[in-house]
């Protein structure tokens, strides 16, 4: 189960028989095989970084085959703008996290002010949210559901959530480091259940290495998060080629100890596209590992007059 989270014991108990695992080393936030496309989904520093409106959009299914798997939509929109001599970035992000008979939503709003810094650009970036966390007990089919350590009703509940994060970008590097769930937060759920949250740290980088075909980049990638008891590090490798609008690349990723991820995708008519299939390195069948689809698109837009711009990124898929 990729929630790490402290229940009281009668949920652990509902979902020790609802077969769903529970271990030390799962984390609260879903993971996203394209997190190097979809930046602003775990740090709002990253809103803005190009000159173009960035819609973008996912939906991962994990654990395929599998009772109560979990599986995650998530889309996001983010716009540069310039306003008091400076340039600034602004996000807005949704998240539907379904696990069995737990649900999991956000909404957060995102804003980032943009510097030069060291002949590069640094962003830093805050995000304020609404958790709802809900648990649907009317689906339970035990033989001792009427045991009162068990729920039976549905049950919701609601707790700010807030995030920080820097972002800067150098010619063909770039580099971000994030926090969410700042306070960690706590959810009720009723009267006799509770959620906690533990505050969750990023760390993410890539470059881009320009080939002797002009055609080709190898654009490599890795993201490294821990909520200080637990931790997922992630490598990713594609190859990318680009003539004139056209653009297709395939990668590899790989998750010590976790998981070996294929990947496609491209630009087709200013579309992004993007198919994943994670692979765990466990005991689990190669049938049973974790689809992901992406989806984004950009629009450029003219921030000031003429010679007035933000560096180009080198983001751009």
């Amino acid at each position: 189960m990729r929630y790490r989270n402290v229940f009281k014991r009668n949920w652990i108990i509902v979902l020790l028989l609802m077969g769903v695992r529970l271990t030390s080393h799962a984390q609260y936030d879903p993971y996203f095989s394209h997190y190097f496309d979809m930046e602003t989904s775990y740090n709002p520093g990253a809103v803005g970084k190009q000159p173009k409106i960035n819609v973008t959009a996912a939906y991962a299914m994990d654990l395929a085959g599998f009772e109560h798997n979990p599986q995650t939509a998530y889309a996001s929109a983010d716009i540069p703008f310039y306003a008091i001599k400076t340039y600034h970035g602004a996000g807005v992000q949704l998240l539907n996290d379904k696990l069995g008979l737990f649900t999991h939503q956000k909404l957060a709003l995102q804003y980032a002010l943009k510097f030069k810094l060291f002949g590069g650009q640094m962003s830093t970036g805050v995000q304020v949210g609404m958790l709802s966390e809900g648990f649907d007990g009317s689906k339970i089919d035990l033989e001792d559901s009427g045991d009162p350590a068990f729920s039976t009703s549905t049950l919701n509940g609601n707790a700010l959530d807030l995030g920080a994060g820097l972002y800067y970008t150098r010619r063909n590097l770039y580099v971000g480091v994030s926090v969410q769930h700042l306070t960690s937060p706590l959810v009720n759920l009723g009267e006799t259940n509770e959620l906690q949250i533990d505050r969750t740290y990023y760390l993410t980088g890539g470059y881009n290495i320009k080939l002797r075909n002009p055609f080709l980049t190898i654009k490599p990638s890795f993201m490294v998060r821990t909520d200080m008891t637990a931790y997922r590090a992630d490598v990713t490798g594609r190859l990318v080629y680009t003539n004139d609008e056209k653009i297709m690349y395939g990668g590899i990723g790989y998750s010590p100890t976790n998981s070996v991820t294929v990947m496609v995708g491209g630009n087709f008519h200013g579309i992004m596209l993007g198919y994943s299939y994670e692979v765990y390195t466990s005991a689990i069948n190669p049938g049973n590992g974790s689809h992901e689809l992406f989806i984004g698109y950009q629009h450029d837009i003219n921030l000031v007059k003429k010679g007035k711009n933000l560096h180009k990124s080198v983001r751009i898929l």
